[in-house]
């Protein structure tokens, strides 16, 4: 079965449009979670993700693989690996990164060994996980090393580690030598973890350098790590599981989010300060982050949670990324705004709109679709409560408001298909402005928005009808004011493979969108 998974039209196919995304990545058919191994090499950007090719939803995991030349269009390649080795028998090829040597673009990935009833009964434990590495001349066909594992159990069998949860390994090269962060626990599963290991050559010898960092109160195990330099800071990106919300600090039991500090190489470890959201919104897991050519750290997350209704699984796939976001660090404080590059998606003319003064529920003329990109200065000073309905019809909205108190909310109640295990409103506290300033970007079951210049940032699944395209402004105490509003419909940025769209063009019912 395996040698045909690259037909795509062999497997689960994609029946309907209505979800699958324009512009977002997303899997040709099947599942897909975490971001993996994003690079750039040989003059493109490389992204793979965790894949399942056989149905939607999880199984032994393969490595899918897009390719783009400029961060806003992207193609389908054939799958970058296969479980396929005793090592990765049962999970599969979990998640990991990517990095160049000597010209040749090598993948550091987790291998799942997952044990039978039987095997778990007489030994104690489901799963054992080592790290592995995979390596490639042209950036599309990968050989995994015959040294596998590279780290094994062993190396970590008397540090006060699980052996059965280290794994998603994120490796860079500083002054000559490799460092890899890996995610971990303790062995009594009550405390996330950081381990540090290091390499003279990469593909011989690891060895253990250090428990990086632990939880305290964040959580009893770590995932996804990811580690970068953002504007001198050393920052690491973590996705903590088992997180207590009783009190009301965190918004779920899994969340993803910045450590900022100070990787001391010679000791390993990792002094940092409090834990940050990359997201604050319901759809927000595992992002990896890569420098760019000119020096930009760059991230994409996985835009689905764990145990909630996918329902896009009906028509064939699951899961999807977010847009590519650029990572910031200003007066301590994370910062995530969409990537320039995305501009190369507005094919359309803009509409544009300035000192707008509207006192009831309003639509503008071309202001509406299913993937588009909006982007709102008003006047918060004035307009002391309001809200915005996008993907709105009759009986459909998903909604942002905000109130003078800084208050904003997304309510996605009334969006379309319920997402059952998880909570449909989330509210955050953002501080008062005089000017709010507002960057959505839409998509078929998608909205991400960017609040004040990436102060903040929310992301959400939704499932509304493809008729649901309206957007709507209500003023819902006294006026709003609008400074600016700039409109954009967006073009196809990864079309599917072996699907006809039928997405209608709003080209056809506006014709002066086309310049």
């Amino acid at each position: 079965m395996s040698e045909q998974i690259e037909d795509y039209k062999t497997f689960s196919q994609v029946t309907d449009a209505r979800w699958y995304p324009r512009y977002h990545i997303a899997p040709p058919f099947g599942w897909c979670n975490d971001p993996n191994g994003m690079c750039f090499y040989k003059g493109q950007y490389h992204f793979f993700y965790q894949h399942y090719p056989y149905a939607p939803q999880w199984g032994p995991m393969h490595w899918g693989h897009v390719v783009s030349d400029d961060l806003a269009y992207w193609k389908h390649l054939p799958i970058a690996l296969k479980p396929e080795e005793p090592y990765e028998q049962g999970g599969g090829c979990f998640s990991g990164s990517a990095i160049e040597k000597d010209g040749k673009l090598y993948l550091m990935y987790t291998g799942h060994l997952s044990a039978t009833p039987e095997e778990e009964a007489a030994v104690g434990y489901a799963h054992i996980e080592f790290q592995c590495l995979a390596s490639s001349e042209d950036g599309v066909h990968f050989t995994k090393s015959e040294k596998n594992p590279v780290i094994e159990d062993v190396d970590v069998a008397d540090k006060d580690v699980s052996i059965h949860d280290i794994r998603d390994p994120k490796v860079w090269e500083h002054n000559g030598k490799y460092y890899a962060v890996l995610g971990s626990r303790t062995p009594d599963m009550t405390h996330g973890q950081i381990l540090l290991f290091e390499s003279k050559d990469l593909v011989k010898s690891w060895r253990f350098k250090a428990i990086s960092a632990r939880s305290e109160d964040l959580g009893g195990m770590w995932e996804c790590p990811n580690f970068a330099d953002i504007d001198g800071q050393d920052v690491l990106i973590l996705s903590p599981m088992d997180l207590n919300t009783e009190d009301g600090k965190f918004y779920g039991d899994k969340v993803a989010g910045v450590l900022i500090g100070k990787l001391n190489y010679r000791s390993g470890i990792f002094s940092h300060g409090d834990f940050q959201y990359l997201d604050k919104g319901f759809d927000f897991y595992a992002p990896q982050v890569m420098q760019t050519p000119d020096g930009r750290s760059v991230i994409i997350g996985w835009m689905d949670m764990w145990n909630v209704d996918m329902h896009e699984a009906k028509d064939g796939w699951a899961g999807q990324m977010t847009v590519p976001r650029e990572l910031h660090v200003k007066d301590g404080k994370i910062i995530s705004t969409p990537v320039k590059e995305l501009e190369k998606l507005r094919k359309w003319k803009p509409i544009t709109l300035k000192d707008v003064v509207i006192d009831e529920a309003t639509t503008f003329e071309g202001v509406a679709g299913e993937a588009c990109e909006l982007v709102l200065t008003i006047d918060a000073a004035e307009s002391k409560k309001f809200s915005i309905a996008v993907r709105a019809s009759d009986i459909e909205q998903t909604v942002m408001s905000y109130n003078s108190s800084g208050i904003f909310k997304f309510d996605r109640t009334n969006a379309g298909e319920v997402i059952n295990g998880i909570a449909s409103v989330r509210e955050i506290q953002i501080e008062p402005q005089d000017k709010l300033k507002l960057h959505i970007f839409i998509d078929r079951s998608s909205v991400e928005v960017f609040i004040n210049d990436g102060a903040e940032v929310l992301s959400a699944r939704i499932y509304p009808k493809r008729t649901s395209q309206k957007i709507i402004f209500i003023p819902e105490n006294g006026l709003l004011e609008i400074d600016s509003l700039e409109f954009y419909k967006l073009d196809f940025g990864i079309p599917h493979p072996h699907i006809k769209d039928t997405t209608e063009d709003l080209t056809e019912k506006f014709p002066f969108l086309k310049g």
